[in-house]
């Protein structure tokens, strides 16, 4: 089946003429019938209804004009995408996050880079589990954001620093705990807490959650499998739980650092000797921002 048949068949049908299906069309009559007969012939049945005088749809041509009408528009649509792709000078670039928590700055480099490459199309791909790796590296991903120490050390890799983020605890705004500067994780023993098991989950941080778990009784730990669960529970009032500083925006909750740990290391992971000059102007841009 291909296009000349269809619009050879969808003239047909709307003018229930042969001649003027042709004229429209632009071709000759016996080409419009060719068209027609092989498209019978294809289908293994009979569209029209033909007499020496008159042209008339057949119950299976009544029932094929829609489809026809319908996979002709979308081959015109997609037609229309291709040309305004070229034509706008479309740049795709493909970003990888293992987590939510990263659009927040992610949103603020990516505004930088409007401004300076307007033609740049970001494509952001969240994928909380280790298969981000695997797509950053055989290149379906050009570049990944993410937590140093959660991202293995492959050759040829490079990794840029962005920001140190505290480990915090997320709190109801009302807490008392909300007031102070920092918390201890033995202030935690006595609150009941939150456990995560999500790749979203810095591995620093999951190692914590581990340790807290083992020393907190059954009842006074609540689980849940992704982030935006476990600041649920935060909001309804079910317990403390462990993240990055600022992994949300919300008036309800309040991160305080946690004492005795460093902040976590997050940044860029992108190829070393990319060939795509796209991503060279994305990674210095990001750097510079």
């Amino acid at each position: 089946m291909n296009t000349q048949q269809l619009e050879s068949f969808v003239q047909v049908a709307e003018n229930l003429n042969f001649a003027r299906a042709a004229e429209v069309l632009n071709i000759t009559q016996s080409a419009v019938s060719r068209q027609i007969n092989s498209l019978e012939e294809e289908l293994g049945t009979r569209l029209f209804q033909r007499s020496t005088r008159t042209v008339s749809l057949t119950p299976a041509g009544i029932s094929f004009l829609d489809d026809a009408k319908e996979i002709l528009k979308k081959l015109q649509i997609a037609a229309l995408k291709i040309q305004n792709h070229t034509k706008a000078n479309v740049q795709i670039i493909t970003i990888g996050c293992s987590s939510e928590s990263n659009l927040i700055y992610l949103s603020r480099l990516l505004y930088q880079c409007r401004l300076q490459i307007p033609e740049i199309h970001p494509f952001v791909r969240v994928i909380p589990s280790r298969s981000i790796l695997n797509l950053f590296i055989h290149g379906d991903i050009h570049v990944l954001f993410g937590f140093q120490d959660d991202i293995p050390v492959q050759e040829g890799v490079i990794y840029k620093e962005l920001i140190r983020i505290p480990i915090c605890c997320a709190i109801r705004s009302d807490h008392p705990f909300a007031k102070k500067e920092e918390i201890s994780e033995s202030e935690l023993l006595s609150e009941n807490i939150i456990i995560c098991n999500s790749y979203e989950i810095p591995s620093n941080v999951a190692s914590i959650q581990n340790r807290l778990e083992n020393q907190h009784l059954p009842c006074s730990v609540y689980y849940c499998e992704s982030i935006q669960v476990m600041l649920s529970l935060v909001k309804a009032g079910y317990g403390l739980a462990l993240l990055p500083d600022g992994a949300s925006v919300d008036a309800e909750i309040t991160y305080v650092p946690l004492s005795g740990y460093a902040p976590l290391s997050n940044g860029i992971f992108y190829k070393k000797g990319a060939k795509n000059s796209l991503v060279k102007k994305f990674t210095s841009i990001v750097q510079d921002a």
